[in-house]
């Protein structure tokens, strides 16, 4: 989640050790540090970044709805498939202040210098963006935009149902990557705040609710539209779980660079699997 990159997590707010958290608390914490929407973070404990990430998916359903909506009205203004899928692909991008994609640029410099796990995080911390950086980042908006204009060249609803469907996975990956087990590579910044903080039960129901709700958002275009929804959240969850196990190998753990670039993976999986239907 790279939301906030390590150097950049919200400043903590005393907490009473051991409190537990409440259902603002959580929706605050996700909203807080998934989006640039001002909501203030009154918590900063283990509790309210369990609840925090379980509500992770909620964010990334708002943002994908903006982004659907922005979509399909530069499509009824007379825009073009191109313009609008530019268009929801910019309003992730803004709503995140760039973060994941700049995770994503970070990550791919650290795991392309081949250097030890204490060098390549140094790299990761730079505030420059290498030349893997440059070309992973690249190739991952091209193939954004090129999915989502042939899905709204389909029809506005194709579009509208992707850009939800992305946006929520992406961020459905950051609970699975927060499951107990998972440990950081960093005793500092976001990534070290939230990892291992959700139940690994927790995290699966969570995993399971949002396909469920993708294959019922998917259904508008009939059985076959739920099903193909379905396996894209599925693909999506599965390429963000095998980037994330090689960050460990590699890393020790994960970041908030690390969480960055899990998100960018799930949604650019999940558009190109409901593109190529």
């Amino acid at each position: 989640m790279t939301d906030a990159p390590d150097s950049a997590a919200p400043s903590p707010a005393p907490t009473p050790p051991g409190g537990r958290a409440g259902a603002g608390d959580a929706l605050r914490f996700a909203f807080g540090t998934l989006t640039v929407l001002p909501v203030r973070v009154r918590r900063w404990d283990r509790a309210a970044a369990r609840g925090g990430m379980l509500c992770a998916p909620l964010a990334g359903l708002v943002v994908g709805a903006v982004a659907a909506a922005v979509g399909t009205a530069l499509l009824a203004l007379g825009g073009s498939p191109l313009l609008a899928a530019t268009g929801s692909a910019a309003v992730p991008a803004a709503l995140t202040r760039g973060l994941h994609l700049d995770g994503l640029a970070d990550t791919a410099d650290g795991l392309g210098s081949a250097r030890p796990p204490e060098d390549a995080l140094r790299i990761m911390k730079q505030s420059d963006i290498g030349p893997f950086g440059v070309i992973t980042l690249l190739f991952a908006l091209v193939a954004q935009v090129a999915a989502l204009s042939g899905l709204y060249a389909d029809g506005w609803v194709r579009g509208a149902v992707a850009a939800v469907v992305s946006a929520t996975v992406a961020r459905c990956a950051l609970t699975l990557a927060c499951r107990r087990g998972v440990p950081a590579a960093r005793p500092e910044g976001l990534g070290a705040a939230v990892a291992g903080a959700v139940p690994r039960g927790a995290a699966a129901g969570c995993a399971a609710l949002v396909c469920a709700a993708a294959a019922g958002l998917g259904a508008i275009g009939g059985p076959s539209g739920a099903v193909h929804t379905a396996v894209a959240v599925a693909l999506a969850v599965a390429v963000a779980e095998g980037l994330l196990r090689h960050c460990r190998r590699r890393f020790g753990g994960v970041t908030g660079d690390v969480f960055g670039a899990l998100a960018e993976a799930a949604a650019l999986t999940a558009l190109v699997v409901l593109a190529l239907g």
